[in-house]
């Protein structure tokens, strides 16, 4: 069963599929540093990849956090992503961030949607 949402997917908020990388608190993060360009030298060569970004935890608002940064990787769909991990880019950069973290990482994906809040205000009246 879907779980309901109050998104509107329109032309210009394309519902996209993410790969997330967290790294956590425990990550040398110096070493990681210096090794990140030569990951996303491999990665940003991944085909049908759309956007990146980063969040840099510098906050913890509630709860016990363990994640230092979390990197997201945006593609058309799932088959778009595992075509790309797939890809020697792909494989190239998972074994450049698995020396780089010494495979102290999380690694998920999923559907990512996102909406204006102007929109989801329509939507609810």
């Amino acid at each position: 069963m879907e779980t309901p949402t109050t998104f509107i997917l329109l032309d210009y908020l394309p519902m996209t599929y993410q790969l997330l990388i967290l790294i956590p608190l425990a990550v040398e993060i110096q070493s990681f540093d210096e090794g990140w360009p030569e990951f996303l030298k491999s990665a940003e060569k991944m085909p049908g990849l759309i956007q990146e970004s980063v969040n840099r935890i510098d906050n913890c608002i509630y709860g016990q956090n363990n994640l230092r940064r979390i990197y997201s990787f945006s593609f058309q769909d799932r088959d778009s992503l595992e075509k790309a991990l797939l890809s020697t880019p792909g494989e190239e950069a998972g074994k450049v961030l698995h020396k780089i973290t010494q495979g102290n990482m999380i690694l998920i994906s999923g559907e990512y949607k996102q909406d204006f809040l102007e929109n989801i205000k329509q939507s609810a009246s």
